[in-house]
């Protein structure tokens, strides 16, 4: 697929009828046209001009062909824009689900970058209003500062396009308030200059549908402009396209708005790089980074891209990635995320992903492609427009025809009331009820380090009644702990204990020799060490063999009834026990556990209050445990014992009962990622389980998840309110045809009203403070 970039899309409904018409071009079946982002994608084999002679046809033109900048693709300097050559940016990617999501060029994230670098183009430019690409084969230059000409008409980005409407509205005023003292012929002028100034584009693109039998807004409009003026209403006229001229303006105002959220996340990307090769520093594009390469971050300054520092210490901001505000200290071999910014010293960072593969650059490129998913509320809405229109046009044939005929009615009287009925089925406010709020969601979603890879999740989100936990990473950290330790010889316990585990990277190791550290024991000298398969360690330190591990371990001593109870007291509470003996006592033992997560009982609490009705952790660790870490949490029922596909089974299960969201974190979760309703994944897990899932959350913690769920819905009650804004209004309009109440001045206004009261609405999505539960630690030292 090739992308471009469309400017001069007037609103939703022409945007997909304009769409369907390049569907019926040549090889033009799988063509898309985004109203929300403005992107065209187009197979390679659909001729280029007859795309741009229709795009014409309603005043819209291709600026940038998405995905051909420089040869390295750099986002930070010129672009070279060739329309019609026939490169393949396209590829077609799974995650588990049905539904196939064309991606970009793999570094490409679909936002428009521009620069002061002058653009090279190979078209010549007509600069009249159309815009129009005459040739492919030669080029110029422009010094035009980086901006991309945009001519658009609806979207209140052209000067001249509004001082129309300005001077169409104070002409319509003049005419209005002088009415009395001026002579008619002077005013009937002022009204059709008005007209003229407001409609002229609105009523050619309707007059040519008309012509072709299309039916949709500009149709509409059209033959509501000329009914008006056939029957010399010439002020109702000249208000009808004003308003609606301004309706344009303020509807595509709105849609601009959650654009430039948007774009604001897509531009976040860093730019430039500053590297050191053999002892010199040279600043190059970030694209052209590689793995290995040694990168000098300055205070102020993005890390390029993921990767280790190497040297340096400061304190890095991962809010781009992650949406934490606070920043976590970072020194010598600790890990960074490309985005992140440096705060205040001077690091040293070697590259371990080229950009593209880097974690900023794929959240910008899958919350770009997530504007381009439709949601089942949009492609109903989309589908039932295609028919709306024509039935408003029967709807207002009746109106105008049975009265007089049967009814001996007035026709000057009806055929205004059809008009009328004309204009009230507008479906501007019922198309744009969705579009706005969705890319608001995503927005906020995104801003706040919830990645949802497209509007449809982010609607089933809001709908989910059961989330089903993994345990291990998700609902605990994953990293063992000393939750509780016994000791008969507190001499000898931690200091023998830390000599046999400080050459150990066993995760338990680790946990005891954290343990022997915080105590502060003088470690000694292992003089022989032997691993004993399923049972532990044996040593001999300073002459004297001793023995680590589980009870298996102690099968040359008899143990004493009372440490055998409190042996099986740490037991019953799910804890795994590490024993340290000599060659006839028992040291003493570690109780060690997984350590849950703080905020995981708070996130429950929050999640049972937004009306879910059933948290369930499934888990592969045995009953004990999960019964000990179901409790402290609060899950309303767990799972033990099962393996990855004993998971899927149990999501299955519960899919028939309900809704069902899966969490998780590890490549055992992916199955059940992918068969669950929605799979969400951690951050900071495994690249099967993020790739897998479906919405996934930057931090690694769960605080955030409430947040999500609370936008989601949110999103979802907006949308609902909308539609029925949208069809109440003009449901109430329709019904004043009854008693003949219904003029043109209240179709407009009902009409334009709802579109900017449902705009209005969706945008309220990005306003608001988030509520999220952070982890009550302290952040440990490299995050």
């Amino acid at each position: 697929m090739n992308e471009y970039r469309v400017k001069g899309l007037s609103c939703v409904s022409c945007t997909l009828e304009l769409e369907r018409r390049i569907r019926k071009l040549e090889h033009g079946n799988e063509a898309s046209l985004s109203y929300t982002s403005g992107k065209l994608r187009l197979p390679p084999l659909v001729s280029l001009q007859a795309v741009e002679k229709l795009l014409k046809e309603e005043r819209a033109f291709i600026v940038q062909e998405v995905g051909e900048k420089t040869s390295e693709n750099d986002p930070a300097v010129g672009h070279k824009h060739e329309h019609g050559c026939g490169h393949d940016h396209g590829h077609d990617h799974e995650h588990g689900h049905p539904q196939q999501h064309e991606h970009e060029d793999d570094h490409e994230h679909g936002q428009e970058h521009t620069t002061g670098h002058q653009q090279k183009h190979c078209h010549d430019h007509d600069h009249g209003d159309s815009h129009q690409h005459k040739g492919h084969d030669h080029s110029h230059e422009h010094g035009h500062d980086g901006h991309d000409h945009d001519h658009s008409h609806a979207h209140g980005g052209s000067l001249l396009e509004n001082k129309g409407l300005i001077a169409a509205a104070v002409l319509y005023g003049a005419a209005f308030f002088a009415q009395e003292y001026w002579i008619s012929g002077l005013i009937i002028t002022l009204y059709l200059i008005s007209i003229f100034l407001s409609g002229y584009t609105t009523f050619m693109r309707g007059l040519r549908n008309l012509l072709k039998l299309r039916f949709n807004i500009d149709t509409l409009m059209t033959i509501a402009l000329i009914g008006a003026i056939g029957i010399q209403e010439w002020k109702e006229a000249a208000f009808v396209s004003l308003l609606f001229g301004i309706n344009e303006w303020l509807e595509g105002l709105g849609m601009e708005k959650a654009r430039r959220s948007m774009s604001a996340l897509l531009d976040s990307a860093p730019k430039e790089a500053l590297t050191v090769v053999n002892g010199t520093e040279k600043l190059v594009p970030i694209a052209s980074l590689r793995r290995g390469d040694l990168v000098i971050v300055k205070p102020g300054s993005q890390i390029p891209s993921d990767g280790k520092v190497a040297g340096g210490r400061s304190s890095v901001s991962e809010a781009a990635i992650t949406g934490e505000s606070l920043p976590v200290d970072k020194t010598v071999g600790d890990p960074v995320f490309g985005g992140s910014l440096n705060n205040e010293g001077v690091l040293h960072v070697e590259i371990e992903k080229a950009y593209h593969d880097s974690s900023l650059a794929k959240i910008l490129h899958l919350v770009a492609e997530a504007q381009e998913t439709k949601t089942p509320t949009e492609l109903f809405i989309n589908r039932f427009s295609r028919i709306y229109t024509p039935i408003i046009m029967i709807i207002a044939a009746v109106v105008i025809l049975v009265p007089p005929l049967l009814l001996d009615g007035s026709w000057s009287k009806w055929l205004y009331q059809g008009l009328a009925v004309l204009i009230v089925g507008c479906p501007c406010a019922l198309i744009l009820s969705s579009p706005i709020a969705i890319i608001s969601g995503i927005t906020r979603n995104a801003r706040n380090g919830i990645l949802v890879k497209g509007g449809v999740y982010l609607e089933q989100l809001g709908k989910i009644n059961t989330l089903a936990f993994d345990k291990t990473g998700t609902l605990t950290r994953g990293v063992p702990v000393v939750e509780e330790a016994i000791v008969y010889e507190e001499e000898r316990f931690f200091t023998i204990a830390g000599t046999i585990e400080r050459s150990s990277s066993h995760p338990l190791a680790k946990a005891i020799m954290k343990a022997v550290t915080d105590h502060g024991a003088e470690l000694l000298h292992a003089e022989d060490i032997e691993t004993l398969p399923g049972r532990g360690v044996k040593a001999v330190i300073s002459g004297q063999t001793y023995w680590l591990g589980n009870e298996h371990s102690l099968a040359h001593l008899v143990v004493q009834p009372e440490v055998q109870e409190q042996l099986k007291q740490l037991k019953e509470r799910g804890l795994t026990v590490v024993l340290v003996a000599d060659d006839a006592n028992v040291l003493g033992f570690f109780g060690i556990a997984d350590e849950i997560r703080e905020e995981s009982s708070a996130v429950m609490n929050a999640l049972h209050h937004l009306g879910m009705k059933r948290t369930v952790m499934l888990t592969g660790d045995h009953a004990i445990s999960a019964q000990k870490v179901a409790q402290r949490v609060g899950v309303t029922e767990y799972y033990a014992e099962l393996l990855p596909e004993d998971k899927v089974n149990k999501i299955q299960e519960l899919a028939k009962e309900g809704r069902v969201a899966m969490i998780g974190d590890g490549i055992n979760d992916a199955p059940a990622l992918a068969f669950a309703n929605l799979g969400i994944a951690m951050g900071k897990g495994t690249d099967s389980a993020i790739e897998t899932a479906d919405i996934v959350l930057m931090q690694d913690h769960l605080g955030k998840l409430p947040e999500a769920i609370r936008v989601a819905k949110r999103m979802n009650r907006i949308i609902f309110f909308n539609i029925s804004c949208a069809l109440g209004l003009k449901l109430i309009a329709l019904l004043l045809t009854i008693p003949g109440w219904l003029t043109l001045w209240i179709a407009i206004l009902s009409d334009m009203g709802a579109t900017v009261f449902v705009t209005l609405v969706s945008l309220t999505i990005l306003i608001g403070a988030n509520k999220p539960i952070e982890p009550t630690q302290k952040r440990r030292h490299g995050g």
